[in-house]
């Protein structure tokens, strides 16, 4: 156990935080995290609900004499993204988070931290346990499976809060305030393929693409990574005409929403090609870290012996999908005319696999502009159907229109002006924050997302930074204390 966590502060945060890691999380098993988050709420004597699709939702009532407050809805999820190195031996299902404290910031060994969202869950958690705290009513939202899906976000019904304020908690720029996010949709293509014999002879080989940094697929997908499926595929394509290269099987990405580190491909060659293909990988690595040299210096690109698959993928299938993944769009597609430097719409070619006869292809598409969404997936739509594939475009979600007259953006902006001596910055996010389906199901919900500081979200190199915490619980706390009053009713 690492100790040191315990004497960060706000001690309250971090030791929630620290409970969270001990807890295994990922996006569709959260069943540990939903029973321990009840239990929670029910052993503070709060009143304590568990949804029909996971969410769970705790309400603590007003502090005496702020009972005329508008009542605020605290909103986090539990679960989290579970992304390891290849190296790294650990289970998400089952192993706890090997959080450590590093300089300015907290991190873990080798996996993603959680901190994405668990830092929002911690202070909410210390929130509804903090008996010195001044507050309004206090409704807490802990949605599930929003990394995946957002199933709880989507599963939400409505005439469940009471509360006029909803302060997501789940952004990651200390000292920024989110006032608008981009919707999503996910596109998924499956090729059928026929499974052909190994001919005799023939070389055998692994390839392996990994030290990419990744990360998330909205807020990072501006920094113009490498992508593991892209790179691949560029190999694979020069290669069967080169070397003859036949394709036994390929996994690249595993989440949609985390830009692709890592591929992996079985492959045959004939022994007369066998030398000068090992030689090409070497090539093609130094292209790669030529092209890529300021965003991906720790690319790598291996090659080794491996024993004879038992089937490779027929060629007319592998040329198709090949060329798909080649046209496939991915990355930035078009920067906001309204906020500089903000992503409008961008895609995410994130994973592809083969299994059983087929290979499965997924992409993210995410845009704050409904329409510009909608083109992009009838492009993607255009590019597998016309290679054969069969593509289903789902899983949409609406993105959430910013609303600068906003009664808590003006609370929030003057409560931070006293706290810190400036305006924080008002953005809007190029990522899937639930607060679009949670506004659509709660048309009166005025609308803020903040949190601290996270790097990498999404990557083993997530981390989040120490002194934003303790300034993003300082906030949360005040702007408890400073909500807005109620509007009373004239007769």
């Amino acid at each position: 156990m690492n100790t040191e966590i315990f004497n960060l502060e706000p001690t309250a945060v971090w030791k929630n935080f620290y409970s969270l890691t001990q807890i295994p999380r990922p996006s569709h098993h959260e069943e540990r995290i939903q029973k321990f988050m009840f239990d929670f709420g029910i052993n503070l004597g709060l009143e304590t609900i568990k949804d029909e699709v996971g969410n769970i939702i705790i309400r603590k009532p007003a502090t005496p004499g702020m009972e005329n407050r508008k009542g605020i809805v605290l909103q986090t999820h539990l679960d989290m993204v579970p992304q390891k190195n290849s190296d790294k031996a650990h289970d998400f299902a089952t192993d706890p988070i090997e959080a450590y404290v590093d300089g300015d910031w907290v991190t873990a060994n080798g996996t993603t931290l959680g901190a994405d969202n668990g830092m929002g869950v911690a202070a909410t958690m210390a929130v509804l346990e903090a008996k010195n705290l001044v507050h309004g009513p206090v409704e807490a939202l802990f949605t599930c499976d929003e990394e995946t899906g957002m199933t709880g976000a989507f599963g939400l019904k409505p005439g469940v809060f009471q509360g006029d304020i909803l302060l997501n908690l789940d952004s990651e720029d200390e000292g920024e305030l989110y006032v608008g996010c981009a919707g999503g949709t996910n596109a998924n293509a499956t090729f059928n393929y026929t499974e052909e014999p190994v001919q005799e002879g023939l070389a055998s080989f692994k390839l392996s693409i990994t030290g990419l940094k990744g990360g998330h697929s909205g807020l990072e997908i501006i920094l113009q990574r490498g992508n593991s499926n892209k790179l691949m595929n560029r190999f694979l394509q020069h290669s069967v005409v080169e070397h003859g290269l036949r394709l036994a099987s390929i996994e690249g990405g595993s989440l949609r929403n985390a830009i692709p580190r890592e591929s992996f491909a079985v492959v045959t060659v004939p022994p007369s090609k066998a030398d000068e293909f090992v030689k090409c990988v070497g090539e093609f690595e130094k292209l790669y870290r030529s092209e890529l040299s300021a965003t991906e210096p720790d690319l790598k690109f291996a090659i080794s012996a491996t024993s004879t698959p038992k089937s490779v993928i027929d060629a007319a299938s592998l040329d198709k999908v090949m060329k798909a993944i080649n046209a496939c769009p991915n990355g930035v597609m078009r920067m906001s005319d309204d906020m500089i430097g903000l992503v409008e719409t961008s895609t995410n070619l994130a994973s592809v696999k083969s299994d059983n006869g087929k290979i499965l292809v997924q992409c993210l598409l995410r845009s704050s502009v409904d329409s510009a969404q909608e083109d992009l997936g009838g492009m993607i739509k255009d590019v597998f159907e016309l290679a054969g594939a069969d593509l289903v475009l789902d899983g949409t979600y609406p993105g959430w229109k910013p609303n600068m007259k906003s009664a808590i953006l003006i609370t929030m902006q003057e409560v931070y002006q006293k706290l810190y001596g400036r305006i924080p910055e008002i953005k809007a996010i190029h990522a899937g924050l639930e607060c679009g389906l949670l506004g659509g199901v709660y048309p009166n919900w005025d609308m803020i997302s903040f949190g601290p500081t996270i790097r990498y979200p999404h990557s083993p190199d997530e981390k989040v930074h120490i002194a934003s915490v303790e300034k993003f619980w300082n906030y949360l706390v005040n702007t408890l204390k400073d909500a807005p009053l109620k509007e009373v009713a004239v007769a």
